[in-house]
Parts: C-alpha cells; structure tokens; sequence
C-alpha cells in the first residue's frame, strides 16, 4: 500500500508527551510565591487545553486568586515567566512517541499546540526534536488558538502541502473541533486530556498505540476508528 498522507501535524501535550506532571509543577511554584497550596495533577488535566493564558486562569479561581483585570493579568504574566523557565525535560514523551516519529521521516511533519512559543521550543529541544518538524506553530505565534482554525492552516501552509494530503493528530475536543473547522484529516490519541468518551469524537484513527498511528499514515494497515 502507498502512504495517505506527505505530512503530519502534531498538537503536543497530550498527544506527544504528556505534560501534565510538568505544568502540575510549574504551577505549584507560581502558587508557592503566594503561600498556597498547589493544585492536583487531576485539576491540571482539566485546566488544559485551551492555551497557558485560559489555564492560568482556571488557576487562580481554583486557588482564589484574582484572575481578572489588572492584578489578574499581572499573576498571568508571572506564571508565564514560571512557564517559560521550567525546564524542557519535565516533560516525558509518551512511550512509542519517538519510534513513530523515527517512522515518518521522509514526511513533512508540523506542530500546532496552543502552547506558548518558548515553552514549546524548551521540550522540542529537551528531547532532540526541534529539527524534525518544519514548522511549529504555538498558542503566541497568531492571534488566535485552537479550535479557531487559521493555527492549523497557517502550519499547513508552511509545510506547503494541501490539506487532502494532511493528517492532523490531537488528544482532546479543541483539536478534534479545530481538524473539522480546516476540514482535515483527523486521528486522537486516546491517552491524552480529552473529557469525552473517545468513541463520540469524530476521527478517522483512534489509537493508544504509536505504532497503529505509523501504520495507518504509511498505509500499512486501516483506520477503521481503532484504539
């Protein structure tokens, strides 16, 4: 069999690595500047997803911290200094993950996460990846984040290859909303952030396992919506 697609494009947390434990960490840092306690790694997997500035948020209401206007922006804009800091490599790739990326070389690959730009590049270069994909877009890089589609066209774009030729692989309900708004192709990881039952996101792969991901993409077995 010929493969489906020429490129493949990536969310990150929760679809790559699973950053959970890392965010859980840099949060609790911000909150230990205030003398309260951190939050859980459960509360974290239901604050992400919607880009650091909507977690921060969700934070600081958990906690009772101010999240709105100034003195609300002024603790978003400090967590993002935390953010930015942290180190890269607090954030394990899930296993399998490096494998299927070893292969897919020979495609063009591509990152869209709402993620901010520099916390991006700190666990791309952690774990020795940042070359392998052509184009990364994060949640600064336009005005606008995920599932608002235009991140994910824009990466396309840069790849230079149309969307017929594009699978575009996420964990949650922002990335399965943002591969139907650009009209793409679409495959969830079934361990990542999501809040809903896997089988009601609409998807041509469901997976647990990187491999079924390779082999679907290279074309050596079907999706048929497995995990």
């Amino acid at each position: 069999m010929t493969r489906r697609y020429d490129a493949v494009i990536f969310d990150l947390d929760g679809t790559l690595i699973d950053s959970a434990e890392a965010i859980t960490l840099i949060a609790g840092r911000f909150l230990a500047e205030h003398n309260i306690p951190p939050i859980t790694i459960e509360e974290t997997r239901g604050f992400v997803g919607n880009g650091g500035d909507v977690f921060a948020r969700r934070m600081l209401r958990a906690r009772g911290l101010e999240a709105e206007g100034a003195e609300g922006d002024a603790h978003v804009t400090r967590f993002f200094e935390f953010y930015a800091a942290a180190p890269g490599e607090e954030n394990p790739p899930y296993s399998g993950a490096e494998d299927m990326l070893d292969a897919l070389v020979g495609l063009a690959l591509g990152m869209c996460t709402n993620k901010p730009y520099e916390p991006t590049l700190n666990v791309l270069d952690a774990l020795g990846w940042r070359q392998r994909f052509g184009s990364v877009v994060a949640g600064d890089t336009l005005a606008v984040k995920k599932p608002d589609p235009e991140p994910l066209l824009h990466t396309m774009r840069e790849l230079g290859v149309p969307h017929q030729r594009v699978l575009f692989v996420g964990d949650s309900e922002v990335d399965t909303q943002t591969a139907l708004a650009a009209g793409v192709d679409y495959a969830l990881h079934t361990n990542g952030y999501r809040k809903t039952p896997a089988e009601e996101l609409p998807a041509l792969l469901r997976f647990d396992d990187f491999s079924a991901l390779s082999d679907f993409v290279l074309g050596t077995a079907d999706g048929s919506g497995r995990s």
